[in-house]
């Protein structure tokens, strides 16, 4: 997604904040020229306004980072008014400017959430560091947001691309082409393929990776509450709204939206996502704000996104905007000459997580893992080295249950080996599916498609 438009940036050496939105309320003109001569060369996006009420206005239209916010107005005052917006849950930085200030002031702008308290007349410097430091504050808590975010989304940790073979080759080759491009990127491939961790190499290989990367399972997502997750939501614009809240697009600001499963979106929803990415703007469901938006979208399936689209579960026009570069994931089958590696690595990066020692690996159950299909590819493998760490041994059998393991020469039916080692493990857990499909490390849509071929034959 291009950058939105932004004013140009100061000389080289000046404090700039390109994608900061700054309201500016005060009812002296001069005052207003002032801040907004010193601004406008160094933040993004700036307005101003001359009352609370004018303000107030504003504020419904846009969604500003910062506020600069006289005290003593005509009508409201700056502290009734920034009371207000609290009160409606407006979550951004606030500093306070006045020409007459004593204590009893100072105690009431910090109890209503202002960030800093400026007197008049101040130095340019004055300002700017005032600025410099909201907005840092506003940065930090969007990064710490993103990384509990991301800790939320994540059900096992970052092990990254693995893989000498052709297909592993062949993959970050694409994945180095696509990298640096602002163009939407649609990865392909089964469960377990490692499409987040090729999101995560686009971001990091990208100008983009200084800033925000953030993961969202579409599948996870209320269908009636998806708009606001992405799109933010204003205070009652739906029962047990009661503050409003910043969406996804909004912390992913300047980095990567990564949609996972985005063939689980709704069509209402796909509708609206098409809107952002031809207007580069969010409306927060219940507000009139359209907040500008500099994202770059990743988006993920292991369906045919094609089929979907012949079906009428999927638009069109959607699938093309986010085909613009297209990268399949292999699955594992399709280069066992990386499991003794990847066995190797998964064994050293959960050591320490788990507190226990590598386990030994012989030849003879190497061979026994490279011969395996894996239906839950390399999420599966992990799965399975991590229980084996944990139980001191590697269990090669529980691949193969009810039979001996298979002979290492000559044809073995990997799709009936397939079969056994899925109904086993059902066995295990007493038919449960969704804790099957985890320790299987494939989605539960896909054991429920296995299950009702396997009953159709």
């Amino acid at each position: 997604m291009p950058a939105s438009t932004a004013l140009p940036l100061p000389a080289a050496g000046l404090d700039a904040w390109p994608r900061a939105s700054v309201l500016l309320v005060d009812d002296e003109q001069g005052m207003r020229n002032f801040l907004e001569k010193t601004l406008t060369p160094r933040c993004g996006h700036v307005q101003s306004a001359a009352s609370a009420e004018e303000a107030d206005a504003l504020v419904r239209r846009h969604r500003f980072d910062l506020v600069i916010l006289d005290i003593a107005l005509p009508g409201k005052s700056g502290l009734a008014w920034l009371r207000e917006l609290r009160e409606q849950g407006y979550s951004g930085e606030v500093v306070l400017i006045t020409a007459y200030a004593d204590l009893d002031t100072a105690i009431e702008a910090l109890r209503v959430g202002a960030s800093d308290l400026i007197l008049k007349p101040f130095r340019v410097t004055q300002i700017l560091n005032a600025v410099k430091h909201g907005l840092d504050r506003t940065l930090l808590k969007r990064e710490n947001w993103v990384l509990k975010h991301m800790i939320s989304q994540r059900g096992e940790g970052f092990d990254g691309l693995v893989g000498g073979s052709q297909a592993m080759l062949d993959l970050r080759r694409a994945l180095q082409r696509a990298a640096p491009v602002a163009s939407t990127v649609l990865l392909t491939g089964e469960s377990g393929t490692g499409k987040e961790l090729a999101a995560i190499a686009l971001h990091r290989h990208s100008p983009r990776a200084d800033e925000p990367f953030v993961p969202v399972n579409c599948a996870s997502l209320a269908p009636e509450r998806i708009e606001s997750e992405l799109f933010g939501h204003a205070q009652g614009a739906f029962t047990g709204a009661t503050h409003s809240r910043d969406g996804l697009f909004y912390y992913a600001q300047g980095g990567t939206l990564f949609l996972d499963e985005i063939a689980e979106l709704p069509l209402t929803q796909q509708a609206a996502l098409l809107r952002v990415l031809e207007d580069h703007r969010v409306r927060p469901v219940g507000s009139e704000q359209q907040i500008p938006v500099d994202v770059r979208i990743v988006a993920a399936t292991n369906r045919q996104l094609a089929d979907e689209v012949a079906a009428g579960r999927f638009r069109k026009d959607l699938y093309y905007r986010l085909q613009v570069v297209e990268i399949g994931l292999p699955p594992l089958r399709g280069h066992k000459d990386d499991i003794p590696e990847l066995v190797a690595h998964f064994m050293a990066t959960l050591a320490p997580h788990l507190g226990v020692e590598p386990i030994a690996v012989s030849t003879t159950e190497m061979a026994y893992l490279q011969q395996y299909d894996w239906p839950g590819n390399v999420r599966e493998l992990r799965n399975l080295i991590e229980r084996s760490m944990i139980l001191g041994a590697l269990n090669v059998s529980a691949l193969y249950p009810g039979a001996a393991a298979p002979r290492t020469s000559g044809p073995t039916d990997l799709h009936t080996l397939e079969k056994q080692h899925i109904l086993a493990v059902l066995e295990s857990v007493q038919g449960d599916k969704t804790r099957a499909a985890e320790l299987l490390g494939i989605s539960r849509r896909t054991l429920e498609r296995r299950c009702a071929e396997w009953l159709a034959v």
